[in-house]
C-alpha cells in the first residue's frame, strides 16, 4: 500500500517538473529524477494544469511533500532554506513535546473518570423476601 502510494507521488511529481522551467529542473541531481521515473507509477494518470495551484489541483500529500522538499534543497534562497529549516525544526519539537505530554505516566490517566465507588457508597438496605416455597410451607404450619 505505501509503495503504491509513493508510486503516485512520483508519477504526479514528474508530470509536474515538465511543467517548471529548464534552468529549475536542471538544478535537481539526474539521480532523483532517475528514481522518480524508475519508482512511478506505469498505471496511474495524472495532469497538470499550470493555471491552477497545487492546492487547487488533486495532488496527493505526499507528492506535495517530495515538491516541499526540492524546493528546499534546490531551489529556494539561502534565506528561504533557513526560514523552513527552522519551520520544521519548531514543528518537530512541537510535535515531540505533544508526545513527551500524552505518554507522561503522570498524565496517562489525568482525564480519566474515577468509577471506583467505595464500600459506603454503595451499601443499600437490602430486603429479605422469603421464597415462595418458605412462604408455602409457613402457611401450612400455621393451618394446621
Amino acid at each position: 500500500m505505501d509503495n503504491m502510494e509513493y508510486a503516485i507521488a512520483y508519477s504526479e511529481v514528474l508530470e509536474i517538473l515538465q511543467h517548471i522551467s529548464k534552468e529549475d529542473y536542471n538544478k535537481i541531481p539526474n539521480e532523483k529524477i532517475k528514481l522518480f521515473k524508475e519508482n512511478s507509477s506505469k498505471n496511474y494518470s495524472f495532469k497538470y494544469n499550470s493555471n491552477l495551484t497545487l492546492a487547487e489541483q488533486n495532488v496527493s500529500k505526499r507528492a506535495r511533500a517530495i515538491i516541499a522538499i526540492l524546493f528546499r534543497d534546490y531551489w529556494a534562497t539561502s534565506s528561504q532554506r533557513e526560514k523552513i529549516k527552522r519551520m520544521e525544526k519548531f514543528n518537530r519539537l512541537k510535535i515531540e513535546e505533544e508526545k513527551s505530554q500524552m505518554y507522561n505516566p503522570d498524565n496517562l490517566f489525568k482525564n480519566k473518570e474515577s468509577k471506583v465507588e467505595t464500600v459506603e457508597d454503595s451499601k443499600a438496605i437490602v430486603e429479605y423476601k422469603e421464597p415462595i416455597f418458605i412462604k408455602i410451607i409457613n402457611w401450612f404450619k400455621r393451618t394446621f
